[in-house]
């Protein structure tokens, strides 16, 4: 089983070390194995759990229902259903952010167009 430190993870991944003791801490992420110092050692696992995180971070989801999400996930089998109804929701919230997103480019792109006319 290969493993990474804090800062390997932190390249590949693009996020913090402090980002990763800060959700370990707040029980987003399960307790990170140690290796033979004592040092964190992430594992494969480890990986696809902060990857799932980062997504659903980085597409605004809060930190407490990131925790919901993970600790319906930590209890197995059964809860597929009350996981599907976070994602579905979360896709429709990512969703409404993106429409306004794309409505306030149209307009910065209006504005461009209308101030490119005097530079002319």
């Amino acid at each position: 089983m290969t493993t990474m430190t804090p800062g390997q993870v932190a390249a590949n991944l693009g996020i913090p070390a402090e980002t990763l003791r800060y959700w370990e801490r707040a029980d987003i992420l399960s307790p990170v194995g140690r290796d033979a110092a004592g040092r964190r050692a992430y594992t494969d696992v480890d990986l696809e759990s902060i990857d799932v995180i980062k997504c659903l971070r980085q597409t605004g989801m809060p930190i407490r229902a990131v925790r919901a999400f993970v600790e319906l996930a930590r209890e197995g089998d059964g809860t597929e259903a009350e996981r599907l109804a976070i994602l579905r929701g979360h896709r429709e919230r990512v969703l409404q952010d993106i429409r306004r997103q794309q409505q306030a480019l149209e307009h910065i792109q209006h504005k461009i167009e209308y101030y490119e006319g005097f530079a002319s």
